[in-house]
């Protein structure tokens, strides 16, 4: 798994977040997409890397300007029990 965070430029309130969260829904297998217009910024977490030239041109068909895009290992925490 991969967690990608896209530098976001244009967000301005909880709509513009739903619309670059669904650009990528609709475009990408994603497990989760969250955006924040305060932070500029858009997180997923996927299974496989999304090639960076099709996340970009995905955001910016709905009017927002990426200005950023990194890529990393995602590894889910939970919560662990152990038993004596």
């Amino acid at each position: 798994m991969v967690k990608i965070t896209l530098d976001v430029d244009g967000m301005a309130c909880g709509m513009c977040e739903a619309h670059v969260n669904d650009a990528v829904r609709k475009s990408f297998a994603v497990k989760k997409v969250s955006s924040s217009h305060c932070k500029g910024k858009t997180e997923i977490i996927a299974d496989e890397p999304i090639d960076d030239d099709d996340l970009k041109k995905a955001v910016e068909e709905t009017g927002y300007k990426v200005l950023g895009i990194h890529t990393e290992p995602f590894e889910k925490k939970g919560i662990t029990f152990f038993r004596k």
